[in-house]
């Protein structure tokens, strides 16, 4: 009798990449990116804030969601959404490169104002008083959280660390549970409502609560801790609804230290590019 055949696993790779050049706004699925110190050339150098500086994201403002932000050469950036006309801005020039404190969570950091113009757009598209700033130095700007990484390790605009990492079998995994829990009309969850910088393939489900040290391509990470998730996770990020899911199954099923998680933060090495197809190694 003929031996079946097996198929062979899997090879780990890099599935995509994901740079949001504005914080929690909707971003791009580039080919190949730059990793800087502080994270994907691009990713999260704009941020919306509120007039007294404190970060505005999909948590207090979920129609951020609907807003699309891309990148432009010399590190502008052209913003969009439904019922708005495009504008496109510029890094804020030499004759504005005064500075205004804002808000990160506890973070207190230097930013460039945008201008009058995108002001008034985020204003009119969020429908809340709202003002546009850019990182203009992400080498001295924000240090990351030193309970987790290095004096010298910075981070942009992002919520905590340079990268977020998924994994393709852990969205899988999660959708099951859901599948099978109080709440199965709000599955299958996509993988933008984590809004990851890279997503990885051919691991299995919940591999990544055990790596501390990865290699996607050319470039090397720390892994530094678990992604707690929050109600930016329960934003449908097309329509901006809000449901229960996945937070109501994360309760359940994946309560750490750090709250609900799902995902890993990343710092890198050393600086490199990647590309989609890239293969991944587990390296501690």
């Amino acid at each position: 009798m003929a031996i079946p055949l097996v198929p062979a696993p899997p090879v780990p790779s890099l599935l995509s990449l994901h740079v949001y050049p504005v914080k929690s706004m909707a971003g791009g699925s580039p080919g190949e990116a730059a990793v800087e110190p502080w994270g994907l050339a691009g990713d999260r150098r704009w941020m919306v804030t509120a007039p007294d500086g404190r970060f505005l994201t999909q948590r207090q403002v979920p129609r951020l969601a609907l807003g699309s932000a891309r990148a432009l050469p010399g590190g502008g950036v052209r913003i969009s959404g439904p019922g708005a006309a495009p504008l496109e801005v510029p890094v804020p020039g030499p004759g504005r490169r005064g500075t205004v404190t804002v808000e990160v969570f506890r973070d207190k950091v230097e930013a460039v104002p945008a201008g009058p113009a995108a002001d008034a757009w985020v204003t009119a598209f969020l429908g809340v008083d709202a003002r546009l700033v850019h990182m203009d130095d992400p080498a001295v700007r924000r240090p990351v959280d030193l309970r987790y990484g290095r004096p010298e390790d910075r981070v942009g605009f992002a919520d905590g660390f340079p990268l977020l990492l998924t994994t393709a079998a852990s969205l899988a995994a999660l959708n099951s549970l859901v599948a099978g829990g109080d709440h199965p009309d709000e599955g299958p969850l996509p993988m933008d409502r984590f809004r990851p910088n890279v997503v990885v393939g051919g691991t299995g489900a919940w591999a990544e609560d055990g790596w501390r040290r990865v290699r996607l391509g050319e470039v090397a990470f720390r892994v530094v801790k678990p992604c707690g998730r929050c109600v930016v996770t329960t934003t449908d990020q097309r329509t901006a609804a809000r449901g229960r899911e996945p937070l109501h199954t994360l309760g359940r099923h994946r309560r750490g230290a750090t709250g609900l998680v799902f995902g890993q933060n990343l710092i890198p090495e050393h600086p490199g590019v990647l590309r989609a197809g890239d293969p991944f190694e587990v390296l501690d």
